[in-house]
């Protein structure tokens, strides 16, 4: 089955031209001019749309197992698609916690029943299952994720001797979610006494800190440099934190990468008093001095990728009062959405937007024949409408939990359609699920 894409925009590694690309089943067989239109069994019309290639996000909590009243990998990849996100990346903060080859494995046989969007699953660390995170396969598994601050069930890595251990022996990328739980911990009990029960939302990034942040992302910096690991520290929300990480080096000569994500380049703590716990993440939203360097740093290289920490909580549990109240919030379908926005707005070009959440992710975690529109790579392809309005409110939203943090925003450009190895997964807000993704493999 060849298809041909004719009159796109096509965006990918820093230029905008006008091509065709013919996709032969799961592949782009070739780019060619406009002019030249080779026989094929599907002709899909693309003028006035710009093709970029499909974003790979780095940071997902789809929810299975064991969370599924919150989202399931069926309905969050279907929800990533719609957005444009062809490939992600998902935490092993399920429950049980992906903490064995067992368990891993066990999330690979879910999603390859169920995806519509290709991905890999982290391997989880914990405080005693070295042995285990060592058997990881490096071209398999996207990487492995150390909690250098609390979360789900067992994966706090807190024990120095262990994370020594981790960083000296880990042969693959090591992903990290840095703050330090004893600085959070002192700072809410100062707030439990100051408020009692009724803690105000205001005061989360007053809890877990910009030292919080510091203190642990220079520790994870700290050994990665001593041991020559290769780091990947997710989510800054500090400018402080950007001190710790170079934009003269090339990508692919880095030893430490770092991420940002859409929330912390989107809101900024005055949004509390609207939104409330539907922007409560860890690490937390801060200032908007913040939010600016952050997004400086996007655009400088200081950090690499775009990605969206999507973790769906109920709308009801959100709704609880802060200390009950989960972080996290879900963003998939409308990541891509919110940087075009950005690119609207004048503040980043295309080209940068598809060079942070496809091209880079690619390189960092050495994923095999994705992230670029290439001929003999795979056909993971997203054509935006950038003169068509997106509306995000209860009859657009896909999430299982069936809210977002953009509701009720109009967002000034559109997903049209999304390519899946060469298979027209979404168009015109309609699927296509006769085909599933596939597992993501590494060149390690």
């Amino acid at each position: 089955m060849k298809t041909l894409i004719t009159n796109a925009k096509v965006v990918n590694e820093g230029k905008v031209f006008d091509a065709n690309i013919l996709i032969n089943n799961k592949l782009i067989e070739a780019i060619l001019p406009v002019a030249e239109t080779p026989i094929c069994d599907k002709l899909f019309d693309a003028i006035g749309l710009y093709l970029l290639p499909g974003c790979i996000d780095d940071q997902t909590h789809f929810r299975e197992p064991g969370l599924t009243h919150k989202g399931e990998i069926y309905t969050e990849a279907k929800a990533a698609v719609a957005g444009g996100i062809t490939s992600y990346m998902e935490m092993p903060n399920t429950i049980p916690n992906a903490l064995t080859q067992d368990l891993l494995e066990d999330k690979y046989k879910i999603a390859n029943e169920k995806s519509l969007a290709n991905y890999s699953f982290y391997m989880g660390a914990s405080n005693d299952n070295l042995d285990e995170v060592l058997k990881t396969n490096p071209k398999k598994v996207c990487g492995v994720k150390i909690f250098m601050g609390s979360s789900t069930g067992n994966m706090l890595v807190d024990n120095e001797r262990v994370l020594e251990q981790l960083f000296s022996k880990c042969k693959m990328l090591i992903a990290t979610h840095c703050e330090d739980e004893g600085t959070i911990k002192r700072n809410l009990e100062i707030a439990t006494k100051k408020f009692g029960d009724n803690i105000p939302i205001t005061e989360h990034p007053i809890i877990r800190s910009v030292e919080a942040c510091y203190k642990s992302s220079s520790h994870a910096v700290a050994l990665a440099k001593k041991y020559n690991t290769r780091l990947h520290v997710l989510h800054i929300s500090t400018e402080k934190e950007l001190s710790l990480f170079e934009n003269k080096t090339p990508l692919k000569s880095k030893k430490i990468t770092a991420e940002a994500c859409i929330h912390h380049l989107w809101f900024c703590d005055e949004d509390y008093t609207t939104k409330g716990n539907l922007i409560k993440w860890n690490p937390a939203i801060k200032t908007a001095i913040d939010r600016e360097a952050i997004f400086n740093a996007i655009l400088n290289g200081t950090i690499d990728v775009v990605a969206t920490d999507h973790a769906p909580h109920t709308f009801q549990e959100k709704m609880q009062v802060y200390s009950k109240a989960p972080s996290g919030g879900p963003l998939v379908q409308h990541a891509l959405l919110a940087m075009l926005e950005k690119y609207k707005q004048s503040k980043i070009t295309l080209e940068k937007i598809v060079q942070l959440m496809s091209h880079n992710v690619a390189d960092i975690f050495e994923v095999e024949k994705r992230g670029y529109i290439r001929e003999g790579y795979f056909a993971d392809l997203v054509l935006v409408d950038l003169q068509k309005q997106s509306i995000v409110n209860k009859d657009t939203i896909l999430y299982k939990c069936g809210w977002s943090p953009f509701d009720g925003y109009t967002f000034n450009s559109s997903i049209h359609s999304t390519f899946v190895n060469g298979h027209l997964a979404y168009t015109n807000n309609n699927f296509d699920e006769t085909k599933k993704g596939l597992r993501l493999t590494f060149n390690r």
